[in-house]
């Protein structure tokens, strides 16, 4: 155990891309490693890795060992690790690894691309607590957009069963969230919102922190609007939301991650390197995020400063 393992996640997670090399299967390690220092010195409370928003399907297992190992050691905040894997051997032999390296925590979704009924994915989860044994902080991630999502019957009967940490929910869906609220109230766990849409209702409702893909480009954003939470400043949150809104409504107009992988090369965090080539149409509205970009990240630093600095002068 490092001095970073600081026990249960919480605050502003940030889920990093993963920096490619050109026209290559293997991650840019020392980018992501300066990369990662950029995202931090933001003041954000974590990081992610080989989460969704670091395109994790994409890098073979001893590759995304390879990649872990080193940013856990450079990182200065805790990590968490996502080890999914369409096997179960996969996220077995992915979360050793992680343990090894000294991750803070671990993120584990269902197994992905083939259907799965509620029984069988809770042998999954059994299967994987037993083979990594007591003792790891272990979170539920819920992304029902991509693979199977975890119905609310099924989650309540895992984390009943114990040796769960907590929750990474990126379904955006509010009746899920107050349920497992709900479900809080009896027994403890850590609740994360994944999605930035409902992340200022949540936090206000109480979850205890986001994994946020957002916050791999605009880190500076999802801090300030926590700080803003914290300091029950409703009109600060409030504009500040917006702002944020404004990004999800664009990342939603693009594949996965194209857009926030556009904004963290803008900022000259990682290159621009895209798993699948864009068709015209895409590149045209690339275009348009870009110059839409350059002009709102100067004024989002700036507002997210002034929250920074009235903050301070308020305590």
């Amino acid at each position: 155990m490092t001095k970073k393992q600081t026990g249960a996640a919480a605050g502003v997670y940030a889920a990093l891309v993963t920096p490619r090399r050109p026209n290559s299967r293997e991650a840019d390690t020392g980018s992501l490693l300066d990369y990662l220092d950029c995202v931090t010195r933001a003041g954000v409370d974590g990081l992610v890795l080989f989460g969704s928003t670091g395109e994790f399907v994409h890098f073979e297992i001893e590759e995304r060992m390879r990649v872990v190992a080193l940013a856990v050691k450079r990182s200065r905040v805790p990590v968490l690790v996502n080890v999914s894997h369409s096997t179960l051997s996969g996220a077995c032999e992915l979360a050793g690894s992680a343990v090894a390296s000294c991750a803070a925590g671990l993120l584990l979704m269902p197994p992905y691309f083939y259907r799965y009924t509620d029984a069988q994915i809770a042998a999954f989860y059994h299967g994987f607590q037993s083979s990594v044994g007591p003792g790891v902080c272990l979170y539920l991630y819920n992304l029902p957009f991509f693979t199977n999502p975890l119905s609310f019957e099924l989650i309540q009967d895992l984390i009943r069963a114990g040796g769960i940490t907590g929750i990474k929910d990126s379904s955006g869906d509010w009746s899920l969230f107050e349920q497992l609220r709900t479900l809080r109230a009896q027994i403890d766990f850590q609740l994360l919102a994944g999605h930035e849409s409902i992340y200022k209702r949540a936090a206000e409702a109480g979850a205890d922190g986001t994994v946020s893909g957002v916050s791999a480009a605009v880190p500076e954003l999802l801090v300030a609007l926590q700080r803003a939470i914290r300091l029950q400043n409703s009109e600060g949150a409030e504009r500040l939301n917006t702002r944020l809104l404004e990004f999800v409504d664009w990342i939603a107009r693009f594949p996965s991650t194209v857009a926030i992988r556009q904004a963290a090369a803008m900022r000259g965090w990682i290159n621009d390197d895209q798993a699948v080539p864009l068709d015209a149409e895409t590149a045209a509205l690339a275009d348009s995020f870009r110059t839409w970009f350059e002009a709102w990240i100067p004024e989002i630093l700036r507002e997210c400063a002034a929250g920074v600095a009235s903050s301070i002068v308020s305590r």
